[in-house]
Parts: structure tokens; sequence; C-alpha cells
């Protein structure tokens, strides 16, 4: 009787989960921590690089946000469609590497730009986690357990990040009294942080590789074989992202397809020009513009050389309604994590030791029982309604309405650090519902890709824009104090708000629509295929 690397049961037994599943899910939680320490950790560091590099609120929202999202977003989509053809452990332990590698780099910067430029590698690598992750969770477990399971591994984002403030604060405090000035190589706290926290990783790196590839699709009884050339594919899925490689490309489908192209890539210039001259911030549009541009080339030629998957994901209102409702919400929740702790220490005065280690336990705690109960929940939704788990990710936009208008409006510092636990925790009860339905509505060889294709819209919507828009907004509505300009961050993250509509909206719509999805997905990939 045929038996698969999950754990030797019958191939016609239920598939279940084994101890070694919880295994590798654990070591991809340490993964996760580590990808959240790096990505998150500019946050705490944030008043000591603005003044140091003489930066404003609008430039460190775009360092931490559209500098390391737009290339995380875009490489997610060849390395996602790698994952889906190749070694996902090896993928996974490299991309650990060159990761650890740019936030160690981070520490040499010495202007806005070499920082961006570290931020942009920290991007790349940390492309490589999620689809790998979702992709091996999704064949380690059951679908009965995947939205549990998903929780699980997210988990991790809110631990790293919560662990990123304390030990960010801890090494700048300790570097800057044993060094007043500038310490080994002329380096300044802020700088020993990246280094501290990038080290690590090479080793982390090294445990991954000894992890076991499963068999794909085996959770769903349809084993999948990768590609037999995935770097072959890998060069043209990124040439389908880097111009003016992204012209020939669409050169070789045709004229009409390079008329397209070339049509929109002049739209979203002139947009990009049009929000330059408005902000005068050069570095976020031009990231932004490049960004968007990239996913339509993308999705171009992912419509002519795959068809199906090109229906599942971009064809599919469901998906693409879910994705966009969930970005809107990881828009306010990456918003909140990187601009909480500058509040704190700007606004209502608080040390940096005392925020980082409530705020960073707070971030921790709040959304580690948040993404758990909201993925248990969210399957047990599943259970009585196909579409049970889009109202989670609508809780997850509503409920944190009342704390962050009570937390980001009161001067007391224990109400402020109360309102900003619970409305963490409230919005990451949305995380696990709204993986666990895009995984869903696509086919187990697509799962790489759909992963991708999800983050983009936590990554273009949401990280992109969050930071950013707080920053923005809060230099829109600040003063000049002394001859410099102090920002208003209350009324940046108070703006927060005024997403939730849209993202109501986008939900209740996929909550109509995902039943129907869900149940047609073989029918409509068949179609696609056949109407090549």
């Amino acid at each position: 009787m045929a038996e698969n690397d999950t754990g030797g049961a019958p191939a016609s037994a239920e598939p279940k989960a084994t101890g070694y599943s919880w295994y590798v899910l654990s070591v991809l939680v340490v993964v996760y921590i580590l990808n959240f320490i790096d990505r998150q950790i500019v946050s705490i560091l944030a008043v000591d690089i603005k003044a140091d590099l003489g930066l404003t609120d609008a430039d460190m929202g775009f360092l931490g946000g559209a500098a390391f999202a737009v290339f995380y977003a875009l490489f997610g989509i060849p390395l996602g469609r790698l994952a889906d053809n190749w070694s996902r452990v090896k993928l996974l332990s490299i991309g650990l590497a060159l990761w650890s590698t740019m936030t160690a780099l981070s520490g040499f910067a010495y202007n806005q730009l070499s920082l961006s430029l570290a931020r942009m590698g920290v991007g790349v690598g940390e492309a490589t986690a999620s689809p790998t992750a979702y992709s091996l969770i999704s064949d380690y477990f059951p679908k009965r357990q995947k939205a549990t399971a998903l929780a699980i591994y997210s988990s991790g984002l809110y631990l790293g990040g919560g662990v990123s403030l304390f030990i960010g604060a801890l090494i700048v405090e300790t570097w800057n009294n044993a060094y007043p000035t500038s310490g080994p190589m002329g380096l300044v706290g802020w700088q020993a942080a990246f280094l501290a926290v990038g080290i690590p990783g090479l080793i982390v790196a090294l445990w991954v590789a000894t992890l076991r590839e499963p068999v794909r699709g085996a959770m769903d009884g349809v084993a999948t074989p990768g590609s037999p050339t995935p770097f072959r594919q890998f060069g043209k899925d990124l040439s389908m992202i880097v111009p003016p490689l992204t012209l020939i490309g669409a050169a070789q489908r045709g004229t009409t397809a390079l008329a397209i192209n070339i049509g929109f890539a002049a739209a979203i210039a002139a947009f990009a020009w049009w929000m330059i001259s408005l902000t005068g911030n050069v570095p976020q549009w031009s990231a932004v513009g490049l960004g968007y541009y990239a996913v339509f080339s993308w999705a171009c030629t992912l419509r002519a050389h795959d068809p199906a998957t090109f229906r599942l994901i971009w064809g599919t209102p469901a998906f693409i309604c879910t994705t966009l409702g969930y970005g809107l919400v990881s828009l306010a929740a990456y918003a909140l994590g990187f601009w909480s702790a500058p509040y704190a220490e700007t606004v209502l005065g608080l040390p940096k030791q005392e925020l980082a280690l409530i705020l960073g336990a707070n971030g921790a705690l709040s959304g580690f029982i948040g993404v758990i109960a909201g993925g248990w929940m969210a399957d047990t939704l599943r259970k009585r309604n196909p579409a049970g788990r889009i109202l989670m990710i609508i809780f997850g936009v509503v409920a944190p309405i009342v704390p962050i208008w009570v937390g980001y409006t009161t001067e007391n510092a224990t109400l402020f650090y109360t309102m900003n636990f619970l409305a963490g925790m409230l919005g990451a009860a949305a995380l696990g519902a709204a993986a666990a339905t895009t995984q869903d509505l696509v086919l187990p060889r697509m799962r790489g890709t759909a992963t991708a294709a999800f983050f983009l819209g936590t990554t273009l919507v949401g990280l992109s824009f969050g930071p950013y828009m707080v920053g923005q907004i809060s230099d829109l509505a600040g003063t000049i104090v002394n001859g410099k300009p102090v920002g208003d961050l209350r009324t940046g993250i108070l703006s927060l708000i005024g997403v939730a509509p849209v993202a109501l909206g986008l939900l209740l719509y996929a909550y109509r629509a995902v039943p129907q999805a869900e149940a047609t997905i073989a029918e409509r990939a068949a179609a696609a295929e056949g109407g090549r």
C-alpha cells in the first residue's frame, strides 16, 4: 500500500499531521520570528535614525514601509513560483541567509540611500519566507487544521515584532552608554542593533536546511511533482517584473500586449509624478509606481502562460476581495506596529527602554493570542459556513476601531498600553482566516503563487502605505518648532480608522462570493486551460 513523506499513513486513510509536522511548524515559527525582528526593528530605532540622518516622518514611513515592501512583494512573485517548482526547504534556507546578511549590512548605512538599499535587500530575501512556509504547511497539515497551523506560523509575526522592540532598545541603550560618541568602526547604537539581530539568522539558515521536503499535494491526495527545469521558469518569471525586460516579454505576446503594457507604464508614471509633486517624496512614489507596474506586467504574462493560475487568482473576485480586504486590515496593523513606539517616545514622553519592554510584550502577547484564537475560531466557523472564515476577517476590521481611537487620544500611559494591546489582539484575529481562505481558492500546484499574490495585498497595500500614510499625514498636520518641523503623529495614526469602511465593503462581497468560488475551482481551472 502506498505511503507518503507526511507520516507513512496508507494513501487511502484520512491524512493526519504527525509529530514531525509539528516540529517543522515550530522551526518555521522561529524563522518567521527572525523575519519580523529584522523587518520591524526599524520601529524602535526610528527616533534615533531620524535624528542621526536628518529625516522626516514621511521619510521614516518610507523606510519602514515601501523601501522593504515593494521589493518583498515583487520578488515574492518569482520566488513564489520557484517554491511551486523547486525544493522549498533549500529556497527558505538561502532566503534566510540573504535577508540576515542584508540586515547586518544595514548597520553600516550612513544616509537614507544606503539604508534604503539595504532594506530593499532585506525585502528580497524575506520574499522567500511565506511562499515556502505556506506551501510546506499545506503539505504537512490536512485542510481541517490548515487555518490553525497557518495561525500558529503567523504568530511569529507578532512574537518577532514584539521582541524586536525590546532587543533594539536594549542594544541602543547599552551601546550608547558604552560609547557616548561612537563605537568601534564609528558605529552608533542603532547601527549596532542591526548587526546584532542580523548575524544569528545565518545560523538558523543551517538549521532550516536540515528539514525534510514533503510530497507536494500529498495532504490533498493529489501528488504534484515540481518542474524539471525550475530555474528556467524562475528566470522567465523574474523577467516579468524587471523593466525593461517586461517590454520585451510584452512584445513577444504581440503588438496589442506591448501597447497595453506601455500604456499602463505611462499611466502609472504620470500618477507617480503627480503624487511626487503633491508630497515631494520621490522614493516613496517611485517605489510604489515600480511595484504596481511590475505586478501588472506579471499578471499579464501569467494570463498568457498559465491561464488556469491566472483565472483562480486574478480572475476570481472572491480571491481579490479577500486579499484587498485583509490588505487594509494589515495597513492599520503595520502602521501601528511601526509608529506606536515612536509615538509613545515623542508624544507621550515615555522612556525608550520602558516603552520597548511593554509594547514589545504587548505586541507579542496580543498578536499571539489574537492570531491563534482567530485561526481556531475561523476553522470552527468554516465547519458551519463555507464563508465562515470571512467573518473573522470582518471582525479584524471592525473590532480594533474603538481601541485605536481611545488609545491614541489619551494622555494616560496605562490606558495607551491597554488599548494598544486590545487593538493588536483584535486585528490579529483576521490573519489565519485570510491566509487559509486564499489557499483554499486555488489548486495545490498554485499555492506558492497564490501566497505571493496574497502578500501583494498585505505589502503593496498594507506595508507600502500604512507606515508612510501615517508619516505623511503627520508631516502635513505638524507645526514648526524652533525652526524645525515637528510632526503630528496622533492625527496620522487616527487617520487609519478611515480605511475601515472600504475594507468592510470588500469583505462583505467576499463573504457572498467565496462558497461558489471554492466549489468551482477544478471546473474554472479546466475551462481556462481549455480556452487557451
